[in-house]
């Protein structure tokens, strides 16, 4: 596929199916979304590598899944086993959720080896390795500075924002997700290494968000809003947006998050 400017934002997108009531249905109608805009990849739920796998072989899209999603409680063997699981059926790409608890407890010897050892099983079959902070529960700069340097130090590929899921109880009692935040992307971008790349995820809903983070060098975005995020861009480029097979004639509406 020859490089535009729209490809080139498509390719930052991973397509985010992740919506806990996401149906059988749904999930094909968003990796045909997938594959008719060529985006990076599908972020799906681990049950359905497989038949994301057999819906997008052969295609450039890849096949990501999330790991300890999404509060990242379960422990370093789950956690691996659930990898090596994920690697079998097909995915090609793993957003791993940090130990919260952990971090804030500054354990950061349990963290170096949670990263560590998911990212061995990665290294052993081929995935790419994300590693999501959920930098909403993280109130101070100096807990994500220190899991840029560890993600850096192991080698991973991507450090990433939020899942899309971190909810903070605000004073008013109302629950609110900041998600990817200028500040915290430019922190990350600033603390990682030339190897390990930025993720923003969480609340990137519009062209706009996706062209202000590309311009501070984030190169790969998280969202649930890629046929409204693309759509806008071929309007902008004055072109006909093309559709999806599903949704020409389908009722079926996006689970944004």
């Amino acid at each position: 596929m020859p490089t535009t400017p729209i490809s080139e934002i498509a390719r930052m997108i991973d397509h985010a199916l992740l919506h806990p009531t996401l149906t059988d249905e749904e999930l094909r109608a968003g990796c045909e979304l997938a594959l008719t805009y060529h985006v990076a990849s599908v972020c799906i739920k681990p049950y359905a590598i497989s038949l994301a796998s057999q819906l997008l072989a052969g295609s450039d899209v890849a096949v990501g899944t999330v790991i300890g999603f999404p509060h990242g409680s379960a422990t370093t063997s789950l956690k691996v086993v659930e990898t090596l699981q994920a690697c079998r059926d097909g995915a090609t790409e793993i957003d791993m959720v940090i130990n919260i608890g952990k971090v804030l407890s500054r354990d950061w010897a349990y963290v170096t080896d949670e990263i560590r050892a998911v990212y061995e099983i990665c290294q052993l079959n081929g995935p790419l390795l994300k590693v999501i902070f959920e930098n909403d529960f993280l109130p101070d700069d100096t807990s994500k500075i220190r899991l840029c340097e560890i993600c850096t130090e192991i080698g991973v590929g991507f450090v990433k924002t939020s899942t899309g899921f971190g909810f903070v109880k605000e004073s008013d009692g109302n629950y609110n997700s900041l998600g990817a935040t200028e500040p915290d992307l430019q922190l990350m971008l600033t603390h990682v290494g030339p190897n390990t790349k930025v993720k923003a995820s969480g609340g990137i809903r519009t062209l706009d968000e996706v062209l202000r983070v590309k311009a501070m060098g984030v190169t790969r975005v998280g969202t649930s809003s890629t046929q409204t995020i693309l759509t806008e861009a071929y309007q902008r480029f004055g072109l006909v947006a093309p559709t999806p097979p599903s949704l020409r004639t389908s009722h079926i509406e996006t689970k944004e998050y």
